[in-house]
């Protein structure tokens, strides 16, 4: 069966956007050939650390949000744990909250989108 799961990578800052591309590119053909299906994915940037990691207070944040089997999980952190351009990375599993709010999210029903939309739909109609 599979579950909903999210990652956060964070990768180098040293590294290009065509060798962070180039690592994404990797982790998606490992999902796609253990049949992992993307729900979404979200590049965050160039973003300041909470903490120095490597003497880097800087890193590139990309999420993915999958669904897969619970055993491919291991061989996917197996594989950050091999990749010298990452600098941390956690998985974790979504709980039937998590994947409504991801899915409230994305229709722009919840989280900083939401009260945005709630603004624009007040102007419209005053």
């Amino acid at each position: 069966m599979n579950k909903h799961y999210e990652t956060v990578i964070i990768f180098s800052p040293l590294l290009s956007e065509e060798d962070v591309k180039k690592g994404i590119a990797r982790y998606h053909k490992l999902l796609q050939d253990h049949d992992a299906k993307i729900v979404e994915e979200r590049n965050w940037g160039l973003k300041q650390l909470a903490y120095p990691i490597d003497a880097k207070s800087n890193g590139i944040y990309y999420i993915m949000e999958f669904t897969a089997p619970g055993p491919f999980v291991n061989k996917l952190e197996i594989e950050f744990k091999r990749d010298e351009s990452l600098l941390r990375f956690l998985t974790v599993a979504l709980d039937k909250y998590g994947v409504d709010y991801n899915n409230r999210r994305r229709q722009g029903l919840a989280g900083k989108n939401k009260t945005v939309n709630a603004e624009k739909t007040e102007e419209v109609n005053p």
